[in-house]
C-alpha cells in the first residue's frame, strides 16, 4: 500500500470510529487532542487491523 492511500485509510478509520476531524497536528491542544470512548479505540483497532490483514492477502510477489 502506498503512503498516500494509508494515510486516506487512517484519515477514514480516525473520522468514523474516533470523530477526529484530521490527523494532522494544528499545535493547539484544543484541536489536537481527544476525548475518545474505549469502545471507540477498540473499534479504530479492529479497522486498522482487518484493513492490514486484508491488504497482506492482496499483495501478489513482483
Amino acid at each position: 500500500m502506498k503512503a498516500n492511500a494509508r494515510d486516506q485509510l487512517l484519515q477514514r478509520i480516525a473520522a468514523e470510529h474516533l470523530f477526529v476531524e484530521t490527523l494532522e497536528t494544528r499545535n493547539s491542544d484544543r484541536l489536537d487532542f481527544y476525548d475518545v470512548s474505549v469502545w471507540g479505540i477498540r473499534q479504530a483497532l479492529i479497522a486498522a487491523f482487518e484493513a492490514g490483514r486484508l491488504a497482506s492477502t492482496n499483495n501478489t510477489p513482483n
